[in-house]
Formats: structure tokens, sequence, C-alpha cells
């Protein structure tokens, strides 16, 4: 009787073993059964952020704001290359082998689809419906990029569009054209301690196709249509190509123009080494950051110059995605939602010049405070003129396809109708 009394009890505590082990298991698409709490039930936990170099301060006071508020949760920043196209390789080489260093990692808008189908990424459609996320609150383009196959893979973090730079001090009206861009950049070149008159991105990688977008669609080209035809092999499209290798050879732009990231050029620009840069929002934050730049309170923004057809600006920005292999994911979410989400993309706003992708932050005071040009007609005008990239499930071949080409044709190996053409056999054989 006593034996079976112990073989009663010994079965009891086993069940009742097995129920707490189920209750702290995974749920299973690997979140915590209790989606609500984080798994370190209070113990502090480190989680890795990897993003592109920040000049500004933005990063920085997002992540203290963040810990401020989540004390138990820390994040490290890996700083990833400046070159996004070195930056999505490493990325992939991460992400390729299963490794879980990497918790919260930002993507170009051009990326989130590659990084989805490769399985590289994980699905935020749960975390979004748990804490009631209005995507409505999002601009629509920026949400839609990182939707694929019907589930959102990132967040929108900010939103790029190619601008108009220029020294207030030095120019009374921005230059409407390439042709007038031109003249004014010679005019002013070696004026007020200037070297150059114009500085753009020209080495051979991401920021180049955007460049070419701009050249191209401002003289009414393009690459890949609406429709997913290839049309690069244009009248058009070789002008503004023409126009893009008529500056970058020219007197105006630095001689290593080929060498020239966006670090390379901002940093110039804000030395008060030219009139005149093609670069992204971020630009007029870092200009007037007295710690680093020359020219505070002398910068003003319009819309890049006009080719045939008007001006265009390539359509740029960044998400932020949760990688498949995080062994922290609720944390990694927390991050996110509070980096992407109103306070921290208002930190981002104002101590980082990046335009948020949140439409209401656009009439928020502090935010217009620091960043006057989001209410200029210059700044509005840009964002209305922007223009995608080729829209393609292959976007890196593509992209490699036109950095080659493109680059090629500056470096006078080729001219613009040649590299027209080869670009035109070449993505169509890549989409095929």
């Amino acid at each position: 009787m006593k034996k079976l009394k112990w073989t009663s009890l010994f079965s009891l505590l086993l069940a009742l073993s097995l129920i707490l082990a189920a209750c702290s298991s995974n749920g299973e698409d690997g979140s915590s059964g209790d989606e609500g709490e984080n798994k370190s039930d209070g113990e502090k936990v480190t989680i890795v952020y990897a993003s592109g170099q920040d000049a500004t301060k933005g990063t920085e006071k997002v992540i203290e704001a963040f810990e401020k508020e989540h004390p138990n949760i820390k994040v490290e920043f890996r700083e990833m290359p400046s070159d996004t196209g070195a930056q999505h390789n490493a990325y992939v080489t991460a992400l390729n082998g299963k490794s879980s260093e990497i918790d919260v990692l930002d993507l170009d808008v051009i990326w989130p689809a590659e990084f989805a189908q490769a399985g590289y990424v994980m699905p935020l459609d749960r975390f979004i419906k748990k804490d009631k996320i209005d995507m409505d609150t999002y601009n629509e383009g920026a949400v839609s990029a990182a939707n694929f196959e019907g589930r959102q893979w990132a967040m929108p973090k900010y939103i790029d569009a190619g601008m108009l730079f220029y020294r207030k001090d030095m120019v009374e009206e921005p230059p409407k054209t390439w042709d007038e861009l031109m003249t004014k950049a010679g005019e002013l070149q070696g004026q007020d301690g200037t070297k150059f008159g114009y500085l753009m991105q020209g080495k051979q990688y991401e920021g180049l196709v955007c460049n070419a977008v701009e050249f191209i669609a401002s003289y009414g080209g393009a690459i890949v249509n609406e429709n997913g035809e290839v049309v690069i092999d244009s009248e058009e499209s070789i002008k503004g190509l023409t126009k893009m290798v008529e500056i970058a050879n020219s007197e105006i732009v630095p001689e290593n123009i080929t060498n020239f990231t966006e670090p390379e050029s901002h940093t110039s620009f804000i030395e008060g080494e030219s009139p005149f840069i093609r670069n992204w929002p971020y630009q007029y934050a870092l200009a007037n950051d007295e710690e680093q730049s020359k020219i505070v309170d002398k910068v003003g923004v319009a819309p890049l110059p006009e080719g045939d057809a008007g001006t265009a600006a390539a359509l740029g920005g960044w998400m932020t995605a949760i990688s498949a292999y995080s062994e922290h994911p609720e944390e990694a979410w927390e991050f996110m939602k509070f980096m992407t989400g109103p306070e921290g993309q208002k930190i981002q706003a104002i101590h980082g010049g990046k335009a948020p992708t949140i439409s209401s932050l656009y009439e928020d005071e502090e935010v217009l405070e620091a960043n006057p040009f989001f209410k200029e007609e210059g700044f509005v005008n840009a964002l209305e003129s922007a223009v995608s990239r080729p829209v393609v499930a292959n976007y890196p071949e593509i992209s490699e396809i036109i950095q080659i080409e493109v680059s090629k044709a500056i470096a006078g190996q080729s001219t613009p109708e040649e590299a027209a053409k080869a670009m035109q056999s070449k993505i169509e054989s890549a989409m095929k």
C-alpha cells in the first residue's frame, strides 16, 4: 500500500514537471509562451543591432533612450560598412551561416524581399498584431517595400530621396537645370576656400545606381518600367547617361570622384570644400553640427537639377528587421518597435536629420525646429519627385550590371550608347 502511494506521488510530480516544461517552451513560430513577457524574466539581456556608419548622433541617442526605458535590455551597436553593397554582403555571409550574432539589422529599402525569400529575417505580423501597431500611420510606399508574399518582414525606419544641398552664403538661387549647375559650380569653384564645384557619389557601388537613376529619369528615361520591361536602351536614357558622364568627367568634381561614396562627399561638403552636393536628407543635420561642420547655418536644400523631363530623385530609405536566427526575438522586437515608432523616429529626425516614415512627425514642432527644411518647398518637391530603382526580385544582380556599365562609361571604356545597349541585353538576360 505504501509502495502504491509513493508510485502515485511520483506520477503526480512527473506530470507537474511536464506541464511546467510545456508552459516555458517556445510556441510553434519560435515565440515564447507568453509574448507579453521577455524570456529573460527580469535578467539583463544584450542584443546586437547592426547598421551602417552613422556620422550623426541619431543612433547613439536612440539606444540611450531605449535603454533608459528598458533597463533589462542592453543594445550593443555593431557598425557595418558604409558601402551598402559591402554591408549587404556582410549580412548575407553571416545569415547564410545561420549566425545568431546579430539580432536586429537595418536593411536598405531594396533588400526586404530578398532577405525574406532567403529566410534570413523573421515575419513581424504576430508582433504587429500583438502590440496593435497601426501600419496606416506609416508612409504607404515604405510599408509596401517591406511586404512580401502578404507578410511584413521589416518596419520602415526613415525615408530618403536624393536632393541638392547648397551654400546659401555663396548661392542666391539654386540652379534649375544640370547645365545651370555646371555653370554656377564652375564660377564658384575656388571661392571662399572651396576646392570643387559639385560633389556626388561616383564609386562603383549602390550610390552610383541612385545617381544614375536620377540623371536618367530627369531626361524621361527609365531602366525597368512599371510593366517590368527593360527600357534602358532609349534616347531619353542615353541623354541622361551622357549628362552624368559629362559631369563626372568635368573639372567641377574631384579628380577621384570614382572613389566617392556618401562619407567622402559629405565630409568634403561640411569642410567647406564645395558649394553644391547631391546627397540624402541627413546632410542637413550633419552640415549644422557645430562639432563637425564648418558651414553651420549656411546650407539650403532644393530638388536636384532638371533634365529635359524635369527633376527626379532616387527613392531610398532604410528598414529594420529581426534576424531569423536571433536568440532574443522578443527583446529584439521591443528595440525595433521603439526605434521605428514615433519616439525613436523623432529622435532620429532631431539628432540624425532622418526623414520620418510616420507622417504625423512632419507636424511635430521639435522635429521641424531641428529640420526646418522639412517644411521647405525644396524638400517637399524633392520627395514628390522621387522615383524607384528597378523593382525586380533579383535586384542585387541588376544593380551590379548597372554599376559596372555606368562605371565603364564614366571611365571612358564605353560610350553612353554602348553602356545602354549592354545594360539592356544583360538585364534582360538576368531577368529571364
